[in-house]
């Protein structure tokens, strides 16, 4: 089953934040909503919402510089967000939608019409997103599809590659060191993968911090090994040198130690009963770890 797109609404009126919240709840939609402009950009730090509808006159930060703000990282600049204001000036909508925002809905609004165009938002939203934000590697339904293929033969192999820790590594360098490890995981997987001249592999996301790779089966052992050298050359680059050097100095530091985890899934004798069976296989087998 297809996981429910996620809504932030950004409102600090209380009424219509819990109006928004329920229907769209009502609707098969997961729902966040906050008051703040600040709670907003930390939500958006740690999870990627589907959609964020977006009051502009707020207690702190305006929407247009949330707006701005979201747009300015390349974790976040493809996240649809729409204004739903009081402002019905003609200039407001222009710098709203100059910002790049999807569409600009003054209150009070139709929620049956509002629906229509969170519906529309979402479905163009996800035609485009079949690339990840950070890695440029497929996801979603791309992946997917080609996963899927995999139901249907038998002669493959897919190497798993699984990034844990980042949530710590993040809280103490920043969202933006925590992109820089997965864009640099991402770029060292391609690059094995394209030096293997396997001209069938293909390389994707299950999800965020988990990427798996199919390729044809002599290969495979190849793949992981160098993916294993170029993993432990690069460890010491993601922390401060500071930090990485008085870890290895001292193994009980209490540092934000990250770790990669890979694995190799073999096509089985019965094929799985579901994408979703399959994909799980492929998470489990990640025990081989490089870490910090």
């Amino acid at each position: 089953m297809a996981q429910a797109p996620h809504i932030l609404i950004v409102e600090d009126q209380e009424n219509t934040a819990e109006m928004l919240t329920s229907y769209f709840n009502a609707q098969g939609y997961k729902v966040t909503a906050v008051g703040w402009g600040n709670d907003a950009l930390a939500f958006v730090e740690k999870t990627i919402p589907d959609l964020i509808m977006l009051d502009i006159r707020l207690p702190d930060i305006d929407g247009y510089e949330i707006c701005r703000r979201i747009r300015a990282h390349r974790r976040t600049e493809h996240i649809p967000i729409i204004f739903l204001t009081e402002r019905r000036e003609r200039g407001d909508r222009l710098t709203g939608l100059g910002l790049g925002a999807v569409d600009y809905i003054t209150k009070p609004f139709d929620v049956q019409e509002l629906r229509l165009r969170v519906r529309n938002v979402l479905r163009r939203s996800s035609m485009e997103r079949l690339c990840h934000p950070i890695t440029g590697l497929a996801t979603g339904s791309l992946a997917d599809e080609h996963l899927g293929e995999l139901q249907t033969t038998s002669n493959w192999a897919v190497l798993s590659v699984g990034l844990e820790g980042l949530k710590a590594f993040a809280e103490a360098y920043g969202f933006v060191a925590r992109d820089d490890v997965v864009r640099a995981v991402g770029l060292m997987l391609s690059h094995v993968v394209t030096e293997s001249q396997d001209a069938n592999a293909f390389v994707g996301h299950i999800d965020d911090l988990d990427l798996f790779v199919v390729i044809a089966p002599h290969l495979v052992d190849q793949v992981q090994q160098a993916l294993i050298v170029r993993l432990e050359e690069a460890m010491a680059f993601f922390y401060p040198q500071a930090d990485w050097e008085a870890g290895q100095a001292d193994p009980d530091l209490d540092l934000p130690r990250m770790s990669v985890n890979i694995g190799v899934l073999a096509a089985p004798a019965k094929p799985f009963p579901n994408l979703e069976a399959l994909k799980k296989a492929i998470v489990r087998t990640q025990r081989k770890s490089i870490s910090a």
